[in-house]
């Protein structure tokens, strides 16, 4: 009979053999995370007047306040090729998957500390099923998005379909710093209110709700964000990535950050329960 010696961190010595295992849990876990998903999607809205119209009715606020600045003369957004709310719409409802993922994905672990502490399961399918409310909010616009094509007779080009595809770096990104968010948030609690104040201020600091300037200052050069929220839009109104080397990197540095987010969250996955 083989012995097996007990060794203090021994999954750190695993390396790169640790990737097949962490794969195997997770897709031994996506049930959960279905369940996990469908439960908060339904807690969202479960007891809210409105329910899901303030996916809709929250950016179109933010939408007609710019819209009056800019009208008013206040501020200058510039030009853009196709209907104004049209055009804010779109970036404001890729924006939100970022912005409302992180904020969930934050409080996703205190917010269940009861189950992490008697349940042994694997906790990165909190994280990931706390996506639900970003995706379904975004779904929901996307409908709206349909609809202001049929008013302003703006028929999007057939490239539309890969629109999934294109929008999987933003949810890699936003669940890397989930991952990272989650854990900080477990040891001081006033990090969710934090992340809430720092989404809200990206979303300034992002041309979201205006085009991106041309003389392309260095912020919006280091922020991946812009890529991430701009080749989905320029997708869906011109059928083509109009920067695809800032969309390459951009998407590369999120797949990076987002295996490494999920290595450190497993390596001190076991000590959450003492956390929460």
């Amino acid at each position: 009979m083989k012995k097996e010696i007990y060794e203090s961190h021994k999954f750190l010595k695993l390396g790169v053999k640790i990737w097949p295992s962490m794969f195997s849990e997770l897709g031994a876990c996506r049930d959960l995370i279905w369940r996990l998903f469908v439960r908060d999607v339904t807690a969202k809205y479960k007891q809210s007047f409105l329910g899901i119209f303030w996916a809709i009715i929250t950016p179109l606020f933010a939408i007609a306040t710019f819209s009056f600045l800019n009208r008013s003369g206040i501020l200058n957004i510039g030009h853009v090729d196709v209907p104004y709310i049209l055009y804010a719409l779109i970036g404001l409802s890729i924006f939100q998957i970022f912005s409302t993922g992180i904020v969930a994905g934050c409080g996703s672990l205190v917010s269940a500390a009861d189950m992490i502490t008697k349940i042994n399961f694997p906790r990165e399918s909190l994280v990931i099923a706390s996506m639900a409310q970003a995706l379904t909010e975004f779904i929901i616009k996307f409908f709206m998005i349909l609809i202001l094509f049929v008013i302003y007779k703006f028929v999007p080009k057939w490239e539309i379909i890969f629109l999934p595809i294109v929008l999987v770096p933003m949810v890699f990104l936003t669940l890397g710093l989930s991952f990272v968010l989650s854990l900080i948030n477990g040891i001081f609690r006033d990090t969710a209110q934090l992340v809430t104040i720092l989404s809200s201020f990206l979303l300034f600091l992002t041309p979201v709700l205006y085009p991106i300037p041309s003389d392309h200052v260095f912020l919006f050069k280091v922020n991946p964000l812009v890529a991430l929220v701009n080749a989905p839009r320029d997708l869906m109104i011109y059928g083509l990535i109009r920067e695809p080397l800032d969309y390459a990197v951009a998407s590369g540095v999120s797949v990076l950050f987002f295996l490494i987010s999920w290595r450190l969250f497993h390596l001190i996955e076991t000590k959450i329960p003492e956390r929460v």
